[in-house]
Parts: structure tokens; sequence; C-alpha cells
């Protein structure tokens, strides 16, 4: 049971209420508890005794240091630590950016960028909370034993499998250490309403080193170019650690630019820069995606064998339901008050609908598939594929029947805990590609 089921369980008992409250503070996660009861609240306003503790909580997170204190009221981020961290990720990407640094066909940078980068923004984060260190050591020496899981079971693989399987793996590790960032924020059994900003956090901090990457790619541009007008050519090695070593700092440099690690991912601020654009940005975004669904359906049956034919056709259709993914937890609010009843409607019915045809479109998608498997046979990637589909859309048709099912009423609640409740599905599949699927195919 979470921490929002067990808080709904008390909501009559003032008793009891009162013995979770104590336990989460002595444990250590009371910005947890608060989370949850303000999830209770908003399901059950009405409630007398859970309206008692919302406003209680909400005197002691105004106090100063509390944790609910919004970001904007603390101190600034702390580039005394994240800027040497940033150096050294830079300086590990550049010297792992050497060419002949290679392993079978893939350089090691590619494949361990995102480890050694999430490695180093664990550092900042445990060391800038100044709390939570056991977590992060072991959530990094699970990602580490990982990485090294990767390289010893590579050479081990048959000719033709260890290739696809590495290819695999430059995709899926990325993957696996964000969920490393969130286990280590998070811990085990944190209520919904935590991991949905969290996840809504984390996109911001993606984007934040997109822009960043922007910026570094012009300004190192401009120095080569400067460069060349004298005719001057810059050795190989600094060409490297201008590009690798760049890019290296882009990682720790975007977490410290957004996120407040002092306090709880619900408690970080939604209400300003960064973080409303990207919500008005997916909204926005919303109506057109819903446009070329609808034309893209009535399209499907003038060309309908082409997916079965076209392998790429079939990836295509796997970066559309990632990116649907992504737009639908983007525009989902994080807290149903910063809209109006008439736009939250007007959202809600957007979002059912593009879910709704999402999963008619990836269902079509699925049999291709499918089809291509029967006649070929199970491979590596065509096994991946099966997973994320079913994955994905199980996760919209559950969305699909939590939207109808919950109403008007509780249609955020719905949307984050079904992407909350993702997160799991995700941490499975991707295990399962890193360690199971070498098992299988060798």
């Amino acid at each position: 049971m979470d921490t929002i089921d067990t808080i709904q369980a008390a909501s009559g008992d003032p008793e009891k209420l009162e013995e979770l409250y104590q336990a989460a503070r002595q444990a250590g996660t009371e910005a947890d508890f608060q989370t949850g009861l303000e999830a209770c609240y908003a399901n059950e306003p009405e409630n007398m005794l859970l309206a008692a503790w919302h406003y209680r909580l909400r005197s002691v997170a105004a106090q100063p240091g509390a944790a609910g204190t919004p970001a904007r009221e603390r101190a600034g981020a702390n580039w005394k630590l994240a800027v040497p961290l940033g150096i050294a990720t830079g300086m590990i990407f550049w010297a792992l950016s050497d060419e002949k640094l290679r392993f079978f066909h893939i350089p090691y940078l590619f494949l361990l960028w995102a480890p050694i980068a999430t490695l180093l923004a664990l550092g900042f984060l445990a060391f800038t909370a100044r709390r939570g260190y056991r977590r992060a050591a072991l959530v990094g020496l699970g990602l580490l034993g990982a990485c090294l899981y990767v390289l010893l079971i590579a050479p081990g693989q048959g000719q033709g499998y260890h290739r696809p399987y590495l290819d695999l793996a430059a995709i899926h590790l990325p993957l696996l250490s964000w969920i490393a960032l969130g286990l280590a924020i998070l811990g085990l059994g944190s209520a919904y309403p935590n991991r949905f900003a969290f996840l809504i956090k984390s996109s911001e901090v993606a984007i934040t080193a997109g822009v960043y990457l922007i910026a570094g790619i012009a300004f190192g541009g401009l120095t080569i170019g400067m460069f060349q007008a004298l005719s001057v050519s810059l050795p190989e090695a600094l060409m490297r650690l201008i590009a690798a070593g760049g890019i290296g700092l882009i990682p720790v440099l975007a977490v410290a630019s957004v996120y407040e690690p002092t306090l709880e991912p619900a408690s970080q601020d939604f209400s300003q820069g960064l973080s409303k654009f990207v919500a008005t940005m997916m909204r926005l975004f919303l109506p057109l995606a819903l446009g070329v669904l609808v034309i893209y359906l009535f399209v499907i049956p003038f060309n309908f064998m082409e997916p079965f034919r076209n392998r790429d056709v079939l990836i295509i259709y796997n970066v559309m339901l990632f990116a649907i993914m992504g737009l639908l937890m983007g525009a989902t609010p994080i807290r149903p008050a910063d809209l109006s009843e008439r736009v939250q409607s007007a959202l809600r019915s957007g979002i059912l609908a593009v879910a709704v045809l999402t999963v008619l479109v990836s269902l079509y998608a699925l049999s291709a598939t499918l089809y291509r498997t029967a006649l070929g046979g199970v491979t590596m990637n065509r096994l991946t594929i099966l997973g994320w589909n079913a994955i994905n859309i199980s996760i919209l048709g559950l969305l699909v029947y939590r939207l109808l099912r919950w109403g008007q009423e509780r249609w955020v609640q719905a949307l984050q805990a079904t992407f909350s409740a993702a997160a799991g599905g995700y941490i499975f599949w991707s295990l399962f590609i890193l360690v199971v699927i070498p098992l299988v195919f060798r």
C-alpha cells in the first residue's frame, strides 16, 4: 500500500493520521506524506480532517527552511559544486572520445555517456541536499553493475548478436540512467504526485540540456571558425576537448539550473520560466497531434501494407508512440487549480482523443510487427519493439480507462497516477533488454 492509499485509509481517523505523520517525520519522508495528503485532499475537499491537515501542513511549509518552501525562495543553485563536477564529466568524455577507444563497433563514449553523467549528477544531488548518501551510493553501484554486465556479456554473444545487443544497450542505458536518478530522488514507495513531478522536472532538465547544447555548438563553431580564419588548424585533441568536453559539461549544469535538490519533486517550482513554457507548448501541440492522427487514420487504408513490408516505417511508428507519450505527459497539469474549469474540460477531451487514436494506430503497427515476426522469426530487435509496443499500448489503454472511470473531477489524478505507474513497466523492460535478452540470443 503506497502513501496515498495509507492516508486515504486513515482519512477518518485523527489518531491514525497523526501516527502516520509522526512516523514520516522520523523516517525523513515528511515531504512525501505532505504530497500524499494533498492528493487525498484534492480528491475529497469536503473531508474536514483532510482539510485541517491541508492548512496545518501549509502553515508549516510557509516557515523558513521548511520542506514545502517554493524553490524560488531558496538559495541559488550550488554552482560551487556543479561546475567542478561538470568539468570532471567533460574531462571523462574527452578522454573517452578518442577514436581508438571502441568496444567492438561502438565507441565507449556512445555506450557509457549517460551512466557517467548520471553518477556525477547523483553526487551533485546528494551533496547539495546533504542527505540520501546511502541511497545515491546504492543506485550508483547498481548502475555501474549494469554497465559492467553489458561489457562482460557482450563478448560472449555470437557473431550475429553482439552488434544488435550493443546497439540496444546504447539506447537503453540512458533510459536506465534516468530511472536510476528517479530511484535516488524518490526511493521506493513514493506517492504518485511526487513521481509525476519527477517525470515533468526531468523532462525540463533534458530540454535545458538541449538549450545548453545548441548554445555550446554555436560557441564551439565560432571558436573554430575564428582560428580557421587565421589559417590555424587546431590539434585533434583540442578539437575533441571542445566537442566532447563541452558536451560533458552540460548534464550536471542542466540539473543545477532547473532542479532544487533540497526539495521533493512535488515541491519544486512549476509556476514560471521553463516549466510554464514547456506545459504551454505541449498543450498547443495537442490539437496539432490530434489533427495529424485523424488524417493519418484516413490515409492508412490507401497504403495499408506498407508497414508490413517496410521495417523503417515500423521504426517511425515506435518513435511516434514515445513522442505521443511525452506529449500527453507534458500537457498534464501538475495542479488542477492552475487551469480554469473550461480549459481543464477541453484539455481532458483533447488528451482522451489523442490517446484513443494513438492506441488505434499503435495496434495497427503492432499487427505489422507480429506479421513480420511470424514470417521472419523472433529477433532481438523485434522482441524489443514488441515489448515496448505492448507496454505503451497498455499504458494508453489504462489512461483512457481511468479518464473515463474517474470522471471530470479527478482527471488530473487519473493521468498522474497512470504515468507514474508506467515507470514500473519501463524499469522492467529496460532491465529485461539489458540482462535477459543477451541470455536468450547467443
